[in-house]
């Protein structure tokens, strides 16, 4: 196929998702609707952009719906799709025979007066690294949270943005995370490498977020915690073992949820076969959107791609960084680390934003001659970056409805998105981590590359 002619109206259909699902949030915000950019549900704003990608499409109209399911069925949207379900699956399983509670109160044990604040953040990110999803790990923690700062004096914002830092740290680093998958698989890296890239920037993020929240905690509270069976904590230990064996996440996936609804039938007489059923389904049901909407964006960033959207974007994003005196790599970088903010400020779901900029983000890498392990990391840091500071985020909109507080008074307590969006801007500028050349890139899949 020719390489089609940089055209901005190729980008109208993202952008009439963007507004409608951007639009209905600022209504329902006026509204005072709770969880007000969910009113409108994602996959439902974008079928009239993939209707009108169709109609501007220059092709029959049944080539254009031909090229669309290319796109939705690419082979690592599919991969990426299976990772959403059973990853929600063993998320809704663990919490359902107890394990979720148990490693939180497990951790409770072994915390000094003193560290309270810093004590909920290492909870949290141990757990978010272990289940690769922020959102199961707040649903979790927030309420233990919110009792600790009633109990203590602590001020339920910093106990919450605890919870929201830890939460962000195991979404951004966890190698079962969707938002792992979605941008090592779009920029054709693998797990490891992208979490070697990263852990260089998140670990110090994360120490430096651990040390500012042991200077914000009192030495005055006392903690008591609930009694527990080990057994329940074998299940996350094991996924975050295996995680790092190499093993595919599908197999490690599968295999956590059977763990979990074993250990649920032989330690709880109430807890059947049928419980693992429904446990199974609830998970599926609860990622089901974000994996039609990714088979939805997906579809519909090949259109795009076919009609010249994504050539004129990055010629644009270039521009702009030419415009500010900066070549090469580092003009690459702090392209990609543009472009996902901004799409994450449009789309408020780091997941989206990823698919949305993915191809982009491997057009500027290629042509600035970066390396992809650090267009992956850089997706996933600052997709999570401002997913963990938009008051109009999901994980800050859980937060808050659970402490009754409003999402405005968390946004400057998630110290942890704050400072590793500092360290993944130094880290572009200096250039660091250096990396060692790829051992072979024969290998390396082709993700996303229509």
């Amino acid at each position: 196929m020719t390489a089609p002619l940089p055209r901005f109206t190729a980008l109208l259909p993202i952008l009439l998702f963007l507004a409608l699902f951007l639009g209905s949030g600022i209504y329902h915000t006026l509204q005072g609707t709770e969880f007000a950019f969910y009113q409108l549900k994602a996959p439902v704003a974008a079928l009239p952009a993939i209707v009108l990608a169709i109609m501007l499409n220059k092709q029959p109209i049944n080539d254009s719906i031909e090229r669309f399911l290319v796109g939705a069925a690419h082979p690592n949207i599919i991969l990426m799709c299976m990772v959403f379900m059973l990853a929600g699956a063993f998320a809704s399983v663990s919490k359902s025979i107890g394990s979720v509670d148990a490693t939180v109160q497990f951790g409770l044990q072994f915390i000094p007066a003193s560290l309270v604040l810093p004590a909920l953040f290492v909870i949290a990110a141990f757990i978010a690294t272990a289940m690769g999803t922020s959102m199961g790990t707040i649903a979790a923690c927030a309420p233990i949270a919110v009792g600790f700062a009633s109990a203590t004096g602590i001020a339920a914002p910093l106990a919450l943005g605890a919870i929201i830092s830890g939460a962000m740290f195991g979404d951004n680093l966890s190698m079962i995370s969707d938002t792992t998958i979605a941008a090592t698989r779009s920029q054709g890296v693998s797990l490891r490498d992208k979490f070697r890239v990263n852990a260089w920037i998140a670990l110090p993020a994360a120490v430096i977020t651990f040390l500012v929240f042991m200077l914000l905690s009192n030495g005055q509270h006392h903690i008591s915690s609930e009694p527990l069976s080990p057994l329940l904590i074998i299940p996350y230990v094991v996924v975050f073992a295996l995680a790092f064996t190499g093993m595919h996440v599908l197999a490690i996936l599968m295999i956590g949820i059977m763990l979990a609804g074993t250990l649920g039938i032989w330690l709880s007489p109430n807890y059947s076969l049928t419980s693992l059923n429904t446990a199974i389904y609830a998970g599926f049901v609860e990622l089901f959107e974000i994996m039609l909407l990714s088979l939805f964006i997906s579809g519909l960033s090949l259109l795009m791609h076919d009609q010249g959207g994504m050539r004129w974007l990055v010629n644009a994003i270039l521009a702009l960084t030419r415009s500010l005196r900066m070549t090469g790599k580092r003009a690459g970088e702090f392209g990609i680390a543009l472009l996902i903010t901004i799409a994450n400020l449009f789309v408020a779901n780091n997941v989206v934003a990823i698919v949305v900029a993915a191809d982009v983000a491997k057009d500027i890498a290629i042509e600035q001659a970066m390396d992809l392990r650090r267009s992956a990391s850089y997706l996933d840091i600052f997709s999570c970056v401002v997913q963990g500071l938009i008051p109009y985020g999901a994980q800050i909109l859980l937060a808050s409805a659970i402490g009754k507080i409003s999402p405005l008074a968390l946004t400057g307590t998630t110290y942890y998105c704050w400072i590793l969006g500092i360290v993944a801007v130094l880290s572009i500028i200096f250039q660091y981590p250096r990396l060692k050349p790829p051992a072979s890139t024969s290998a390396q899949p082709n993700a996303m590359a229509h």
